[in-house]
């Protein structure tokens, strides 16, 4: 089997594995499946893909557990795909690593979208590039500068930190805790205030419109998206 462009299904349905078999191969990707937890963990760690879909209702183990074996030491892009649409299990999923979730029934378009999110995201997080644009915003890591249309933007330290966290993870859902805890420490978790303010500061400085902001989006009691390179 080639490893090239592997995308990796786990999920016991045989009606989504055989959409996403038609999808994905109709677009260039090769893909093996798994029917439970435990297969999945195997074919990840023989076969190596690039890529994994992820239910959470597997009937062995469930896809938190699945995606915590994972994140020991699989490093490539998890997208969940689960008919559970409550934000407890989208946020436990994503603080537990994964890269997006997609609730069924999704459209192909958009998983094909965050599918090349996703992989675009890890080739870059890959890279050891020092500057990081999108658009017409460029970030500096070296020199710790953000600019706009080439004019540097006057940011604060913590708007930096959150500036440049979103650049690093571009295109990848970051929720409300993982951004307070990487940029405020651990005992600021529950502290959203902090969060909605900076943000609100960030937006008003690298958006054109910070009512209908492009780069930093919102995802609905969940966190935020930073727009990813395309």
């Amino acid at each position: 089997m080639s490893r090239e462009n592997l995308i990796l299904i786990i999920d016991d349905e045989v009606q989504i594995r055989r959409l996403l078999e038609i999808t994905l191969q109709s677009n260039g990707f090769n893909i093996c499946e798994a029917l439970n937890g435990r297969e999945g963990i195997n074919l990840a760690a023989s076969q190596q893909p690039e890529l994994i879909i992820l239910d959470i209702g597997l009937p062995d183990l469930s896809g938190h557990e699945v995606l915590k074996k994972l994140r020991e030491w699989y490093t490539n892009p998890v997208i969940i795909l689960s008919v559970q649409s409550n934000e407890e299990d989208i946020v436990k999923a994503l603080d537990s690593g994964a890269n997006d979730y997609l609730v069924k029934p999704f459209r192909t378009g958009e998983l094909l979208a965050r599918i090349r999110s996703a992989l675009r995201s890890n080739n870059n997080s890959e890279d050891t590039k020092a500057v990081f644009s999108i658009a017409d915003i460029e970030i500096d890591f070296v020199a710790r500068t953000v600019k706009k249309k080439n004019e540097l933007i006057k940011l604060t330290v913590t708007e930096y930190k959150l500036a440049a966290l979103f650049a690093q993870h571009a295109g990848k859902v970051l929720t409300h805790q993982y951004l307070l805890r990487e940029v405020w420490g651990p005992g600021y978790i529950n502290q959203s205030q902090y969060l909605r303010v900076f943000i609100a500061q960030l937006r008003k400085k690298i958006e054109d419109d910070p009512n209908r902001p492009v780069y930093i989006v919102t995802e609905s009691g969940v966190g935020y998206r930073f727009a990813s390179q395309d």
